[in-house]
């Protein structure tokens, strides 16, 4: 492979890191961005939408975004979802109420969540099957670097400004990489069965100077309308623009209209133009090619999952209140999906595309790994603050550090191993090694974290699932054809997502209600504390009840581990990962 193609991937697999890292980004930020938009820092449950609403986009429009990108090529869906990026950080920099935040972050969701499955069909694109191993690895360990260097990152910008710095830093990076990836000298790569590779073209600038005037004129009045300085609207003159028609609302004003009418322009300049700004037929086409109505059934169903999971109170309930309507809703999604899968000409996953088992094995694998991963991402650093570190955040979350430090190293090694060792071994034994990780923590007492040996599962435990990330992804890419690759990989993603949800529902939920055995068999506080109503002994066995909790939990997440171990060592036997070598070929022939 020539060094422009490598340069092209490079650029998609930092992209990726970066869209990784705002994911954890916004941990550290959450508090102040809540009470810039007017909600009160104790109604915590009040900004779930902000981390919903960023799930919700990252997860439900994958499978669309994976077909276009079999369809249109992987440079341009790269390049769009880089752009949707830096609006939705754009957005969020700017949002003023809960609903324009939410906006932003599901923007945001939308276009970090579709950098993931393009860039590992361009792995597949550039390279055959048994050297995929070393590049997968490298976009999972990429990835995973950036839930190491998110929270760093979020900290070292909120000790010098406020939570906005952080998007704005966004907007500029995911401007300066759609470019890079623009001019990188690639243009489509759309597939009609054809090899890896083929499609790669030079890319011709496109020039609209009209549609850049409206673009412009756009942002600038939607920015007005976002911000509102005191200048302006103390002044008599300019103070009018924002003066609303009717009501109070910011977009019912003369400057709302102008923003509304240039962006009015812009799409129709952009629908008509003969070499517009944005290619607007061209995508129509697209989705009208991928199944827009499958991709939206699918979706809808997806969402109701995430809404179901994702708003509950894992004190008292798996889901949500209304978590039974909207799995009900996700129910009859998902059977119009599948009634629209038998009846649509071109479907959103064409038929037989995942008819080898380790095609759709792979996603069960994913799910799995998914339910297993979030236990650690979650409640390692819940550990450390319910044990050593009770009023420190930073330090917990340090904790969680020395097991995301070992998951990029496990990545590497994992894609390297498929080259000459099964998909289904390197899967099992890592999801093993992370098995035996969750048993050691399952035996962790109140001062466990201030020894050493407490390394030892941390580092197995991301080392393991590292090594399980890539032979997953070559299982898929392998037992797919070539033009449902993105598709394959983006449903590879939702696997994984979903699990997290499900299993951090589930898992925290059995443990709270050992918490809650626990705590019923202690003695009372003013027995405990002398007529007191606390006391420091007492505080201890509330300790201890919150360590058996965690331990509940680490039990459960080893069962998952074990579970994707069993079903990739069944399931990817057949996945072609490795490479034929010379022995092979003679055995075969004898």
């Amino acid at each position: 492979m020539t060094g422009q193609p490598r340069l092209l991937l490079g650029l998609a697999a930092v992209a990726v890191a970066f869209a990784a890292a705002d994911t954890y980004v916004v941990v550290l930020a959450l508090p102040d961005m809540m009470t810039s938009v007017g909600v009160p820092i104790d109604q915590l449950q009040r900004a779930a939408p902000i981390v919903s609403g960023f799930l919700l986009g990252y997860v439900a429009m994958l499978p669309l975004i994976g077909r276009i990108a079999d369809l249109r090529g992987r440079v341009p869906v790269l390049v769009a979802a880089l752009v949707l990026f830096a609006v939705g950080s754009l957005v969020t920099t700017l949002a003023y109420d809960m609903p324009s935040l939410v906006g932003g972050r599901f923007l945001q969701g939308v276009g970090g969540g579709g950098l993931v499955p393009a860039t590992l069909a361009l792995v597949a694109d550039l390279y055959p099957a048994d050297r995929r191993g070393v590049p997968l690895g490298v976009v999972s360990a990429v990835q995973e670097l950036g839930s190491v260097v998110g929270p760093l990152f979020g900290a070292l910008v909120l000790a010098v400004a406020d939570w906005r710095a952080i998007f704005l830093v966004n907007l500029a990076v995911g401007l300066v990489l759609a470019a890079a990836i623009r001019t990188s000298g690639f243009g489509p790569q759309p597939h009609e069965n054809s090899p890896p590779g083929r499609g790669l073209r030079p890319m011709g600038a496109l020039r609209d100077p009209v549609g850049m005037l409206l673009l412009l004129l756009t942002l600038a009045a939607g920015s007005l309308v976002f911000v509102r300085p005191a200048p302006l609207l103390r002044d008599l003159t300019w103070g009018r623009l924002f003066i609303p028609f009717a009501g109070d609302g910011r977009w019912v004003t003369p400057l709302g209209a102008i923003a509304a009418a240039a962006l009015l322009l812009l799409v129709v300049r952009c629908a008509t133009a003969a070499r517009p700004l944005v290619d607007l037929p061209g995508w129509g086409r697209s989705m009208r090619d991928a199944d827009l109505v499958g991709a939206l059934f699918l979706a809808a169903a997806l969402a109701g999952v995430i809404l179901a999971f994702a708003t509950a109170d894992p004190k008292v309930q798996v889901f949500s209140d209304q978590g039974l309507w909207y799995l009900l809703g996700s129910a009859v999604a998902a059977v119009a999906f599948v009634l629209h899968l038998r009846r649509a000409e071109a479907p959103l996953v064409p038929r037989g595309a995942l008819r080898r088992t380790p095609a759709w094995g792979a996603m069960l694998v994913s799910f799995f790994v998914g339910a297993a991963l979030i236990a650690a991402l979650i409640d390692i650093p819940i550990f450390a603050r319910t044990t050593v570190y009770p009023d420190s955040q930073l330090m917990a979350a340090l904790v969680l550090v020395r097991f995301l430090v070992a998951l990029p190293v496990g990545a590497v090694l994992g894609g390297y191993l498929t080259r000459s060792v099964s998909a289904g071994l390197v899967t099992a034994v890592g999801m093993a090694l992370a098995a035996v990780s969750f048993g050691l923590m399952s035996r962790w007492g109140l001062g466990s974290l201030d020894d050493l040996s407490a390394n030892v599962p941390l580092l197995l435990g991301g080392f393991g699932f590292g090594l399980a990330l890539a032979p997953v992804n070559a299982a898929v890419l392998a037992s797919t054809d070539d033009d449902v690759h993105g598709l394959a990989s983006a449903l590879v993603v939702v696997a994984r997502m979903v699990g997290m949800l499900v299993g951090i529902s589930a898992l925290t939920t059995i443990g709270l209600r050992r918490y809650y055995a626990e705590q019923s068999d202690l003695p009372t506080a003013r027995e405990v504390c002398g007529g007191k109503s606390r006391c420091a002994e007492f505080t201890d066995l509330l300790r201890v009840a919150g360590i058996a909790q965690e331990h509940t939990v680490f039990a459960g997440a080893a069962v998952c581990a074990l579970v994707g171990a069993v079903l990739a060592l069944a399931l990817f036997r057949t996945a072609a990962t490795r490479a034929i070598r010379t022995g092979d070929l003679l055995r075969a022939a004898g």
